[in-house]
């Protein structure tokens, strides 16, 4: 526990954290739009969803989607048409607590105007590609969420980094 917390102050410095982020998906006829990661220090080269972002103070995961697709790729998504695709709970096995993440899938159909990257110093391409075609490669944990997107079977909880009870880590239903 903090120094600075005590139990009955409300604060929860005593508890672990999490991280949370929320992922926007756009699709269309078989198609989905991805960003290629640059010059961020996470994941760079890699391809990753077209809008995605930590879920700030006093604000949803849907919230920060809605946010997140506006700022990065400057188009408006309606709340009630981004479509809830999975929770995926990851971890990196005896990481720091910044490693420890709670990331909010959503996809999106229908949004107003055209994307376009807004923030070229954190993404070097956007692109649309067949869900049957992903480029390579794709940040894996999001590569697990896309490939079961193209099976049509995208299970609701995810977890990625966790022993499963067979003692290996990986990605689980």
């Amino acid at each position: 526990m903090s120094e600075h917390a005590r139990p009955d102050d409300g604060s929860a410095d005593h508890r672990f954290r999490v991280v949370p982020a929320a992922y926007v998906l756009l699709r269309r006829e078989g198609q989905v739009l991805l960003q290629l990661r640059s010059g961020t220090g996470f994941m760079d080269g890699y391809w990753a969803a077209g809008a995605a972002g930590h879920v700030e103070e006093g604000e949803s995961a849907r919230d920060a989607a809605v946010r997140e697709a506006r700022e990065e790729l400057g188009v408006t998504v309606e709340p009630s048409d981004l479509e809830v695709l999975t929770v995926q709970h990851r971890g990196l096995p005896g990481g720091p607590a910044l490693e420890q993440r709670v990331d909010f899938f959503f996809a999106a159909t229908r949004w107003d105007g055209d994307p376009v990257l807004q923030e070229a110093d954190k993404a070097a391409d956007l692109r649309w590609f067949p869900l049957v075609r992903l480029p390579e490669p794709v940040v894996p944990h999001e590569a697990v969420v896309l490939r079961a997107l193209h099976d049509g079977a995208v299970p609701r909880y995810l977890e990625r980094g966790f022993s499963a009870p067979d003692g290996t880590t990986g990605p689980t239903t």
